[in-house]
């Protein structure tokens, strides 16, 4: 069996899935996306993926689009990171979903805008109110690992891999470890995790 990803190193929605595929055991390959070229955008991608990004997984020919797809399939297919319950699934589900919403839905954008967006189109306004929402999703995070290691059942699970993906950049969004306490250890437990990788480990990044 074939799996491939295409992705790129500096997307943490592509880091989701390539660390879910990577913990799960799977056996991939990346392939590398160069969404800074424009290649995203391309006729030849879209006809793989409409929505004109990445993640994209080929599971020897189904093609799987969004990081959270990508790893309910992963879960799934090898039994792992699901938490072991129907219940822990649906519990998955509700944190994958807000963090789609709060947590990456959030640094994503904020990132690309202060990282990789020309100084003269960065707007401050647009990054000041991100940068509020994003507070508040991540205060909403402490406050529940400060109660537990992890967010669903007694293990890392695809809950924690969605929450984490863009915490483990270092490039500056607003976000830094030493302010949240519980967060820092939870990011700590998952790195600790054997076969944990960070995300220019496991993708080729488009910039230098």
């Amino acid at each position: 069996m074939t799996n491939t990803l295409y992705c790129f190193g500096e997307s943490g929605n592509a880091y989701k899935a390539a660390l879910a595929l990577e913990l799960a055991g799977v056996h991939w390959t990346p392939r590398f996306v160069d969404f800074f070229k424009g290649e995203a955008r391309s006729a030849e991608f879209k006809a793989i993926n409409p929505m004109g990004e990445v993640p994209v997984l080929d599971a020897d020919g189904t093609i799987l689009t969004q990081s959270g797809v990508i790893q309910d399939w992963v879960m799934e297919t090898t039994g792992k990171l699901g938490g072991g319950h129907p219940e822990l699934r649906r519990e998955i589900l509700r944190w994958t979903i807000f963090d789609n919403q709060k947590v990456s839905g959030m640094a994503g954008p904020l990132r690309f805008m202060m990282n990789f967006l020309p100084e003269e189109k960065r707007n401050a306004d647009v990054n000041g109110f991100m940068a509020g929402r994003l507070k508040a999703a991540l205060a909403v995070l402490e406050g529940e690992l400060s109660e537990r290691d992890w967010l669903v059942g007694d293990a890392l699970t695809c809950a924690d891999i969605s929450c984490a993906g863009y915490l483990f950049y270092e490039e500056p969004f607003t976000f830094a470890r030493a302010d949240y306490p519980a967060i820092d250890a939870w990011l700590t437990r998952i790195s600790d995790t054997p076969g944990w990788k960070h995300p220019y480990d496991l993708m080729q990044r488009a910039l230098a």
